[in-house]
């Protein structure tokens, strides 16, 4: 667990990996390759959830991706991999090579074969026992370094990889490149081939007739079709195979039919039938356009996860034997000391040892402005040293770090679902058949009406081609993959697309008061005692909370260091949620609290209360000090002033100027909190509730109509969080907090908190957006098809570029600025 002074990340909310089983809730999610368009996407999930080892299976066409949650009891990797492959579509591996030392014969080999083939994400083992090396073939992305060091570790044996995470990520840039290359080479060619068949058509506006002659268009037509236009007729038969058709299937009937009909005029007797030979080729040369911009379009659409991993240096200088030596990241293993240099980036998360520097978190908080770090401080993996030399010891490496799990949670939640997406999904269901269906009705209709086999024939490829499934499914996830980068790289965190869609929703905002509104580091301003001394009262108070993380005791620690008061050690300690608490020292039983507290003990508070109400207007928190045994003694009171963030007031005016009713809800004092409320301007005072109750009074709001997001960042907060419609943690607070949020803010400014909304509404419109042009796109245009009003290259061109123009709009949100 890496706890940060400005951003702190759990260990339960970030899980493992972005593709790798989170073991704690049998999530795995799988690469996947080979889906075209959303169909692709809706056939592979329904037929992964009828597998009796999956519970749930969600596919994600953008990220390319299947999520499955999966029943431990009858987990089976081979029955998974086989659904995959049977549906058309196959998991993209690589293979990762470790030196590995204590192995001694063929048993140890068996052994390690076996520990490594429990991993889900493991194809294939091999164990060279001559060589001492080791070669897993696992699903791609899915397993780091780290990772499988581990389980060749609890085999029994030592290990280390045989090429660093900096190579692998070298190799997939690479595969990437090859990949882009060889798709813009067909694209030329399939160009070229096409432009003599094209011309005739660009001059016969002109009156020029060019036509070439039949079998010339055969020869330039067929390579086109068959072997540029291979991957339609794979996908095409994949799809069917497995039960559903995909864009494809239109694809191929279409461009399919034009080819085959002027096969058949060509080398009929009469050679008078038109040829549709230039439809064919322009038609798959438009698709392969629009295919390669919708992938440059995509990749451009992740640039925010790709931008968070090059945050991760490629090497550490670590210490060995009193001397620093540079070794891959993927190798640093905890408590090794790692030396940083004025301006490079922190390898790992750590705890400096020697010096102090100011540190740029920007990127991993979204705080413009360094950091003063200094010993004994936390530092986070990603950040940029400044001016200073860091000696750190390094606390969490690899999949653990704050970075790596911060890349994992925007990984998760650009991989899931909004639920608007489960409409799209059924019409994607239907929407094959449909389209075959009225391309098959505007053939028989415009034949029997108009008696013009050409008519008809050319009106039906046009609904064909023109139909884009690929739209719908690009819709939401691009969307969702763009506005939840974009609000990472400005330190907000999103769990999902739920979260996500309730955020946007949201008319009423609630505050957690202490570390929330206030900067959650009290101290001491005030201390009245009655009979002892003010050191003897604070001496007291402070023995009874020693080994408290409660910021009041920490206040009340503090100042006892301060006057280096000699503290007693504390017995029979309870502690009081909401009320405060009650312990023994030096023999006398003392109870701690508020007015709550105070009169559950029938505890006389007028000897102090005009000073008590005081302080209360001023905006102080009180501790009142007494001894129930003795008669209810009341011994003092301690006032702690916890400074209002300055930049609070602005947090609440932005939300205000939304629409946004705010509310404080806190278990302090009601007049401390209306003194924060007036200060800040906030609309409601919820004061004096105990932390069991807290979730009461949310569910309180709720019911008067309120879409409630509650912000909060302590333990006691954490049941208001789940009762919430979205519950926001600060990223300085408790790991509980977070982990039952739906939205963590990377740093304790309550201004992320409008910024947050604002990035959700952002989204959501996109995808709205989105939805509404493919939908309507379909809508508009199938008809036009239908009725003869759109020719087979028109419909192809269109086609292709809807795809497109979903992506683009939704990379729009890059523009999103808090």
């Amino acid at each position: 667990m890496v706890k940060v002074v400005t951003n702190t990340i759990n260990e339960s909310l970030l899980k493992d990996d972005k593709a790798g089983i989170d073991k704690e809730n049998n999530i795995f999610t799988l690469p996947i390759q080979g889906m075209t368009c959303a169909s692709c996407a809706t056939r592979l999930e329904r037929v992964l959830n009828k597998a009796p080892s999956i519970v749930n299976a969600q596919v994600n066409l953008a990220l390319e991706q299947a999520r499955l949650i999966l029943d431990p009891k009858s987990i089976s990797k081979d029955e998974i991999y086989h659904i995959i492959t049977q549906a058309g579509f196959s998991v993209p591996t690589e293979n990762l090579e470790f030196q590995v030392s204590g192995m001694t014969c063929t048993a140890c080999t068996v052994r390690l074969e076996k520990v490594l083939k429990q991993l889900l994400e493991v194809h294939e083992v091999t164990v060279n026992l001559a060589t001492e090396r080791v070669v897993v073939k696992i699903s791609e992305g899915t397993l780091s370094n780290t990772q499988i060091i581990s389980a060749i570790e609890k085999a029994g044996f030592t290990a280390e990889p045989l090429s660093s995470f900096a190579e692998r990520e070298v190799q997939e840039k690479e595969r990437i490149k090859i990949h882009e290359r060889q798709e813009l080479r067909r694209l030329w060619i399939s160009a070229l081939l096409t432009l003599p068949l094209s011309l005739p058509m660009l001059f016969m506006p002109f009156g020029i007739h060019a036509d070439l002659p039949a079998f010339a268009q055969f020869l330039l037509a067929t390579p086109i079709q068959f072997w540029i236009g291979s991957r339609f007729y794979i996908g095409a038969y994949q799809s069917l195979r497995g039960g559903m058709g995909n864009m494809d299937v239109l694809v191929v009937l279409g461009t399919s039919a034009a080819w085959g009909l002027s096969v058949w005029n060509m080398l009929s007797s009469t050679g008078e039938g038109h040829l549709y030979f230039e439809a064919s080729a322009m038609l798959i040369t438009l698709i392969l356009l629009g295919k390669w911009l919708e992938g440059k379009a995509k990749r451009s659409a992740a640039s925010a996860i790709r931008s968070l991993m090059a945050l991760r240096p490629d090497q550490a200088r670590v210490e060995q034997d009193g001397n620093f030596i540079e070794m891959p990241v993927d190798q640093v293993m905890t408590d090794m000391v790692v030396l940083i240099r004025p301006g490079e980036r922190v390898p790992v998360d750590g705890i400096i040892l020697e010096g102090s520097s100011q540190l740029d978190e920007s990127l991993i908080t979204g705080e413009s402005l360094p950091i003063l770090r200094e010993q004994g401080e936390i530092v986070t993996g990603g950040s940029i040293n400044g001016e200073g030399l860091l000696k750190i010891r390094a606390t969490t490496v690899g999949s653990e770090s704050t970075l790596a799990r911060i890349i994992h949670l925007v990984e998760d939640a650009q991989a899931s679902k909004a639920p608007v997406q489960k409409l799209v999904d059924k019409v994607t269901h239907v929407f094959i058949p449909a389209v075959v269906t009225v391309a098959f009705i505007t053939f028989l209709s415009w034949w029997f009406i108009d008696g013009s086999v050409e008519i008809a024939f050319r009106s039906a490829i046009s609904v064909l081609v023109i139909a884009c499934p690929c739209a719908l499914g690009l819709a939401t996830p691009t969307a969702l993959m763009v506005g939840t980068g974009v609000a990472a790289r400005h330190g907000i965190l999103i769990r999902d697309a739920i979260a996500l869609e309730s955020a946007q929703n949201s008319n009423t905002v609630v505050f957690d008061k202490t570390g929330t509104l206030t900067e959650g580091q009290p101290s001491v301003t005030e201390v009245y005692p009655l009979s002892d001394t003010k050191e003897e009262l604070l001496q007291l108070v402070a023995s009874a909370q020693q080994g408290s993380e409660h910021p009041l005791a920490k206040a009340i620690l503090k100042k006892a260091e301060e006057q280096t008061l000699v503290l007693s050690q504390p017995k029979n300690f309870r502690n009081l949620p909401g009320r405060g608490f009650q312990a023994t020292i030096q023999e006398r039983a003392i109870l701690v609290g508020n007015r709550r507290l105070m009169k559950e003990h029938n505890i006389d508070l007028s000897p102090l209360s005009s000073q008590g109400e005081t302080l209360e207007h001023q905006g102080h928190t009180l501790m009142w000090v007494a001894l129930p045994q003795y008669s209810s003694q009341l011994l003092g009171v301690i006032a702690v002033s916890d400074p209002i963030k300055e930049i609070a007031r602005q947090a609440v005016s932005s939300l205000q100027e939304q629409g946004i009713t705010t509310v404080i809800l806190t278990g302090d004092n009601r007049g401390v909190a209306q003194v924060v409320a007036d200060k800040l301007g906030i609309d409601q005072v919820i004061a004096e509730v105990l932390p069991e109750d807290k979730a009461n009074q949310i569910q309180s709001l709720k019911n008067q109509g309120h879409h409630v997001v509650m912000v909060g960042d302590g333990v006691n907060d954490a049941p208001a969080l789940a009762a919430a419609d979205v519950g926001m943690a600060m990223g300085t607070g408790s790991d509980v907090a977070m982990e039952t949020a739906g939205i963590t803010l990377m740093r304790g400014d309550p201004s992320l908190v409008a910024s947050a909304l604002s990035v959700s509404r952002a989204t959501y419109q996109k995808i709205r957006q989105n939805l509404f042009w493919a939908f309507a796109y379909n809508v508009i245009a199938i008809p036009l098809a239908a009725f003869g009003m759109l020719s087979p290259v028109v419909a192809g061109a269109a086609m292709a570029m809807s795809s497109v123009s979903v992506v683009s709009n939704s990379l729009l949100l890059r523009r999103w600025h808090p």
